[in-house]
């Protein structure tokens, strides 16, 4: 994958075609702070003709940032699926899941699809697996507020969750017991990340989440050489 300036780079992508969440600015504006920080360049975009092959050729990453709907034409999708096959990182943050229903080669990548979700309100999140980049800095019980998602199918057993929802803790959950929240995979090709968390503007300015977000994208971007072994057989 081609680079930026000498530094790996994230295409942060935002279109959406059903619900637009608010905290989509304060989303953008948090990945470039932490790109900044972090040793990565970052390009926000809504426009679907900048996901075309030529122009992918410059990002190590895409990130579906609150993406809903069908968001990319024919053109797109074959563009992002030939550049994860390739090797290309992918991140989905929080309505990601809510994208692409007709596409099931985007249902493997994102890991799975929304389902609903109750009203915002906190709830706990459990940590599972703490060697992954994204969960090293979160607590073991993480309380937060947020929109707790539920998904059409578990992901378990294709994807490697990393944390699960304690629907104990909060009002509305559906999934039950196992109710994976966030999870990574190679199965596409090049890696994958997905985390349901990121509903609300104040979550891009959570220092936890930050951190958490941070591991995410630099798995993506294969900045976190320590954390290997994800393709399940």
């Amino acid at each position: 994958m081609a680079i930026i300036g000498g530094t790996p780079a994230c295409l942060v992508y935002t279109q959406t075609a059903g619900y637009r969440h608010g905290c989509i600015p304060k989303g953008i504006a948090a990945v470039r702070r932490l790109g900044r920080l972090h040793g990565f360049a970052v390009v926000a975009t809504e426009d679907p003709e900048r996901i075309r092959p030529d122009l992918l050729e410059n990002f190590t990453a895409v990130a579906f940032l609150n993406t809903s709907g069908n968001v990319l034409d024919a053109q797109g999708r074959a563009a992002l699926q030939a550049f994860v096959e390739a090797g290309g990182g992918f991140a989905g943050i929080h309505a990601a899941c809510d994208t692409g229903y007709d596409w099931p080669w985007y249902g493997t990548l994102v890991g799975a699809y929304f389902l609903s979700h109750p009203l915002q309100q906190n709830g706990v999140v459990r940590v599972e697996d703490n060697a992954h980049a994204s969960m090293r800095s979160i607590p073991a019980r993480w309380k937060r507020w947020d929109e707790w998602y539920d998904y059409r199918v578990n992901p378990r057993g294709s994807v490697r969750v990393l944390a699960t929802l304690d629907e104990k803790t909060y009002r509305g959950g559906k999934m039950g017991e196992d109710h994976p929240i966030v999870w990574c995979h190679e199965n596409a090709g090049g890696r994958s990340w997905y985390t349901g968390c990121g509903h609300t503007g104040r979550s891009f300015s959570d220092p936890v989440y930050l951190g958490h977000l941070l591991g995410g994208l630099r798995y993506a971007l294969r900045l976190d050489d320590a954390d290997k072994g994800d393709r399940l057989a």
